[in-house]
């Protein structure tokens, strides 16, 4: 006589009839539970690990920069890749399993760019954090800047040209169309190729800039006869902040095809002039010891330099020139207004008969003549 069942297990077969059913039936229900214990599996990952990571890379700036800005793409590219393991291992006879493993490794090669986009973009913050450019003497930590923002953005344009090659390489009808592009390739190189020349040019323009730095973040320029600061390079173009809050947008190959002033090339340290005419009568003296007293009780001198010197005269007055230093362009610009109202207001108040006149020599008639 065979032994009964117990009630307990009965009861359990009973409840977990249905599910065997559900498993044995239904062909995806074994790879989709998979596929959610492998998506608990990374977000829980993704929690603690990232809290621990975020604890161990307290004090290494470049690894906490890298997991605050690509710790949820890893979750993802986490995630999608035990997707693939499970597809791959999947039965061949599930229904729609070519289309899910190709979608799932679309959804990868995507995850990833995104992924080394971040990475990217951690690395090139962490280093113009590290380069600070609101020091008075910035122009190590511009040039580092600059280089750091042009190519890292040549990078991330790499990485999404090289993804979204990858991605549509996958898809079968594409490569054949691409084949037979290639295979009549002649004219349709040659229009692909001008094209392109733009964008091309002005990538390999970035490069150039990077590395061989003609401009830099922050310079001061003149682009066109306009004076301005350049306030951003991106991979295509430059952003020039013009004096009176204008931006004058130039494409990167420009400023590589073009001459440009660049007043902060070597340094930010700048001259300036100031001109005026005075009388030949003006004695020169007071001039020039008035002009040393201003830059002296100016706060944008830096005192190097202030010299008055008479550079040109003609038939009517003399051309006095003061020479002055500042230690950047908008500083220079502020005191050569403030040393030509100074030496104005100076002449007006102590020569005031000494200002440029009109001078002429008014004969009186012959005698006899009316």
């Amino acid at each position: 006589m065979t032994e009964r069942m117990p009630d307990w297990l009965e009861t359990v077969s009973y409840a977990a009839m249905p599910w065997a059913f559900l498993l044995y039936r239904i062909p995806w229900t074994a790879t989709l539970l998979q596929l959610l214990v492998a998506l608990l599996g990374a977000m829980l990952f993704h929690r603690f690990g990232t809290a621990v990571l975020r604890r161990l890379a307290a004090n290494l700036p470049f690894s906490r920069k890298l997991v605050e800005y690509g710790h949820r793409a890893g979750a993802v590219v986490a995630f999608l890749f035990l997707a693939q393991v499970i597809l791959r291992n999947a039965p061949a006879s599930l229904p729609g399993l070519e289309l899910m493993r190709h979608a799932n490794t679309l959804l990868l090669i995507t995850a990833l760019t995104w992924l080394g986009v971040r990475c990217v973009r951690a690395v090139a913050m962490t280093i113009i954090d590290m380069n600070p450019a609101d020091a008075p003497d910035n122009l190590q930590a511009r040039r580092v800047q600059t280089q750091t923002r042009v190519l890292s953005r040549s990078v991330i344009v790499l990485l999404v040209l090289i993804g979204g090659g990858s991605a549509l390489m996958t898809l079968p009808g594409l490569r054949q169309v691409g084949t037979s592009l290639l295979a009549s390739a002649g004219v349709a190189g040659l229009v692909v190729g001008f094209a392109a020349k733009p964008v091309l040019g002005n990538l390999l323009a970035g490069m150039q800039i990077a590395l061989t730095q003609p401009i830099r973040l922050q310079d001061v320029v003149i682009v066109q006869n306009e004076w301005g600061h350049v306030e951003e390079i991106t991979g295509t173009y430059v952003v020039v902040r013009i004096w009176d809050q204008r931006r004058l947008v130039v494409p990167l190959q420009w400023f590589i095809e073009n001459p440009f002033q660049n007043w902060t090339r070597t340094a930010s340290e700048i001259l300036g002039t100031v001109s005026i005419w005075v009388d030949y009568t003006m004695p020169l003296a007071p001039l020039r010891a008035e002009a040393e007293r201003i830059c002296r009780e100016a706060p944008e001198w830096d005192g190097r330099l202030c010299i008055t010197q008479v550079v040109d005269a003609n038939e009517r007055a003399m051309h006095v020139r003061v020479l002055i230093s500042a230690s950047d362009a908008g500083r220079a610009w502020d005191l050569r207004c403030r040393v030509r109202e100074g030496l104005v207001e100076f002449i007006q108040r102590a020569y005031p008969a000494h200002l440029p006149r009109v001078r002429a020599e008014v004969e009186s008639p012959p005698s006899g003549a009316q």
